[in-house]
């Protein structure tokens, strides 16, 4: 029994997270093999990262209200049993678009759970009474980092065993079921931080979220939102696609490059957060957006070189600015919310960053009309007023330091 309460309560919930986190993600790179082996429209391959926001919404909306009811710790083992639901049908349906599409809907949902109420509980876990040594940006540094390791690593398992490992259509989603069942009874020891005498009203007044309404919320946190799942989109889901006349049979292969990439800077990026507010004072958010903009900026470049090794440049700044923007805006988010609305205003919020992940789909549909260099330009226009905005209210009141 010593030894069990060795390990942080924060520690006993983050890998549900994880490998939610790395259920939403793992298709991800699979996309050119079920173009070339599936025989998948490119337009039908986008719809399935489709789908997965389809699933993803109301996982970020529902999920948050319903923990705030019931607890975060039923809701995270819902969020994991969905999650292996959603691979076992991804493994299984590889002929089926249907399968599929219904799949990749459980995957969102699965990570909707992971993101709402795994990162309110991770914030909870990451204060007192559970750890009294945390930083004061733990709480939104800790799920944050925990969401984008299970996303990069799940890609990039799946995309090597796709490419170099046997039965590629069914292995990645078998380690994912594996992961998924040994991190339950770590889930099961997690503390719940709800309080079971908590009073509520009719449940549909769960579902609102004031503070939505937020003057910060609506003029800082809303303009930066969509460009957070933005930039890893455009980083491995539309650089592949400029570059694939140039890769030969390693298409598959260099699209998990770029997924990991991507990820991987944002990872080593996310710790630093607190010394960019401290640098800039109190401007990361800011310095996320701009990191953005330069990130566009390459792709528009990429878009007319079409060069792999632009390409993979490209991902390293947009991993940059995914990074230091995810960490800035939550940090934001919990600087405005109250215990009883964290987990209903973090699901508004990673709602608005998921608008980004559309940007693969939008852009196959209007290649029709419109080359990729001139809808990356118009994006770029898009991201410099973005951040004027963001810089003009962000300097109204300085974030936590």
């Amino acid at each position: 029994m010593t030894s069990r309460r060795t390990v942080p309560p924060w520690q006993l919930a983050a890998p549900a997270l994880f490998v939610m986190a790395w259920g939403g993600n793992h298709f991800t790179p699979l996309l050119h093999m079920y173009e070339s082996l599936g025989h998948y429209s490119a337009v039908m391959a986008d719809l399935f990262l489709g789908f997965y926001v389809v699933g993803l919404i109301p996982g970020l909306l529902l999920a948050g209200a319903l923990s705030d009811r019931y607890g975060r710790k039923p809701l995270s083992v819902a969020g994991v049993l969905i999650g292996i639901a959603a691979s076992i049908l991804l493994g299984l349906g590889f002929t089926s678009g249907i399968m599929l599409s219904l799949g990749r809907l459980l995957a969102g949902l699965s990570v909707g759970v992971a993101m709402s109420v795994g990162t309110a509980w991770l914030k909870e876990l990451s204060g007192p009474p559970f750890d009294r040594r945390a930083g004061r940006t733990a709480g939104a540094r800790r799920p944050a980092l925990t969401l984008t390791l299970g996303f990069g690593l799940g890609a990039g398992v799946a995309g090597g065993l796709a490419q170099w490992g046997p039965l590629p259509t069914l292995t990645p989603y078998l380690v994912h079921i594996v992961l998924s069942l040994l991190v339950l009874p770590w889930l099961a020891r997690a503390p719940e931080t709800v309080p079971h005498h908590r009073a509520h009203r009719p449940f549909w007044q769960d579902l609102a979220v004031p503070l939505a309404g937020h003057r910060r919320f609506l003029r800082l946190i809303a303009p930066s939102a969509p460009w957070v799942f933005g930039a890893a989109g455009i980083a491995y889901a539309i650089m592949p696609k400029l570059v694939e006349d140039r890769l030969g049979d390693f298409n598959l292969a260099y699209a998990t490059l770029l997924t990991v990439v991507t990820l991987g800077t944002g990872a080593l990026v996310q710790p630093q957060v607190a010394r960019i507010n401290r640098v800039t004072g109190g401007q990361a958010l800011v310095a996320g957006m701009s990191v953005m903009l330069l990130g566009v900026l390459f792709s528009v470049i990429t878009a007319i070189v079409r060069s792999p090794v632009l390409a993979l440049l490209t991902a390293v700044v947009l991993g940059a600015a995914y990074g230091i923007s995810i960490v800035a805006g939550l940090v934001e988010i919990q600087r405005i919310s109250t215990p009883a609305d964290l987990a209903g205003l973090t699901g508004v919020y990673y709602s608005l960053t998921y608008i980004g992940f559309l940007l693969p789909v939008v852009f196959a549909w209007l290649n029709s009309v419109a080359d990729y260099t001139t809808l990356m330009s118009i994006l770029m226009v898009v991201c410099l007023l973005c951040l004027i905005l963001v810089t003009h209210e962000s300097r109204r009141g300085s974030a936590p330091r």
